[in-house]
């Protein structure tokens, strides 16, 4: 591990996160209560020893540069530890990232101060818990040039992922963006590997293959696309199986346990998740924590306890983050983020809501996921009449209705 850098592609816009990403990267989403996006993918570097990591932003980069600098203070010029921004600068031209190769290509000249032997390209944006010093054993076993984590999903639900075709050791000897046949696992026929996002290559193999495609003409500068699709025949490729192990501390639920909440829907499904009473994310396991921070606030508080007259502040299988007041309201099935205010007589029942929020007496939110710093006015309803919420503010396919920050005007630029 100290003879590698990790670099972390956390500069995606997130369209179909809209209008959740209108004012921050896709990484800087806010999940769980207390955290953002980003603090899985860096939680899992750090818990298995990475601690040189560069962050490579561009798309509205305020908001999770700030998020970085107070809960990702990582930095020890003695170990040579540390996780630093590397914001976009046209490094390499005139032109900002053209895709996630374009974007390590412009940085290059990050490898130059760390000269490591293998390097991490890994997203920014999932939902997961990896040991990555098990996939460096394995990319080290096998000599890979190139070594691509992968997950095994339903050869019928493939279609929708970059998905590799091994053979009966593991080496990739395709790699193929969304195909409309997904190949096979040799011995599994019904199953498909599918890449996560996250590549490990050897250092002179990475600047050769980067050099090679800001040359070409006709390329869209993608690894998926541009490179891992022609590499298995010009070198040494395998994949690993992330649903092979598992991190300290953690039971069999967990295994081959990854979300991509690239849309309202599957960031939703994966809130709901956290809320079971066994959920396969386990946020509780001190052997492989997931860092992040919600500030120096104080700890939850719930008031009133009028149960005749229905003034009761109480909360049923739900998150409630720290600083966060229940004040004589109901929370079900919910995730309730820092400092958010449930006020008299208001219910909340299976919805998401970000920091700082205001939940105004009387107001009934039902399937709501509701940006940070919206004050709910009293005695609104958002989400038991979609046809009266689409004209107001974004609804989803399923009806999840998203209460963006100036949906009542009230939208603070200087707070994202």
């Amino acid at each position: 591990m100290e003879k590698s850098l990790a670099m972390v592609l956390a500069g995606g816009e997130g369209k179909r996160l809209f209008p959740l990403t209108r004012e921050r990267s896709k990484p800087a989403v806010y999940f769980g209560g207390r955290y953002r996006l980003i603090d899985f993918a860096l939680s899992n570097l750090v818990n298995s020893g990475f601690h040189q990591i560069k962050v490579i932003t561009q798309y509205r980069g305020t908001s999770l540069v700030r998020h970085l600098t107070r809960a990702w203070p990582l930095a020890s010029a003695l170990l040579d530890q540390y996780i630093e921004c590397a914001p976009a600068a046209m490094n390499r031209g005139p032109t900002w990232f053209r895709g996630t190769a374009d974007a390590i290509y412009q940085n290059i000249d990050l490898l130059r101060e760390v000269r490591p032997d293998d390097v991490l390209i890994w997203g920014a944006d999932h939902i997961y818990k990896m040991d990555v010093s098990i996939m460096m054993d394995f990319h080290h076993e096998v000599n890979a040039d190139i070594t691509i984590a992968t997950l095994p999903v339903p050869r019928s639900e493939a279609h929708a992922f970059g998905c590799v075709h091994v053979d009966e050791t593991g080496r990739i000897i395709g790699f193929v963006e969304k195909p409309k046949d997904p190949p096979g696992i040799p011995g599994r026929e019904h199953l498909t590997l599918v890449s996560m996002g996250n590549y490990i290559f050897k250092s002179k193999v990475l600047v050769d293959e980067l050099k090679a495609d800001a040359e070409a003409e006709n390329t869209s500068h993608d690894f998926g696309k541009d490179i891992l699709s022609t590499a298995p025949g010009r070198l040494n490729v395998y994949a690993y199986d992330f649903a092979s192990h598992l991190c300290r501390g953690e039971d069999e639920s967990a295994r081959g346990y990854w979300r991509d909440v690239g849309t309202l829907e599957s960031y939703f499904a994966a809130s709901m998740d956290l809320i079971s009473v066994s959920p396969q994310l386990n946020l509780y396991n001190a052997e492989w924590p997931i860092r992040g921070s919600s500030g120096p606030l104080g700890p939850a508080k719930f008031v009133f306890s009028d149960f005749g007259g229905g003034r009761v502040g109480m909360a049923i299988d739900s998150i409630i983050g720290g600083g966060s007041i229940i004040s004589g309201g109901r929370v079900e099935r919910s995730i309730i983020s820092p400092n958010v205010r449930v006020n008299s007589y208001s219910a909340i029942t299976d919805s998401v809501i970000f920091p700082d929020v205001d939940i105004g007496r009387g107001a009934r939110l039902h399937r709501c996921i509701v940006d940070k710093g919206v004050k709910i006015p009293p005695g609104e309803r958002i989400g038991e009449d979609l046809e009266r919420d689409r004209q107001r503010f974004s609804v989803s396919e399923s009806g999840i209705v998203v209460v963006a920050r100036d949906a009542f005007g009230q939208i603070d630029e200087f707070d994202i």
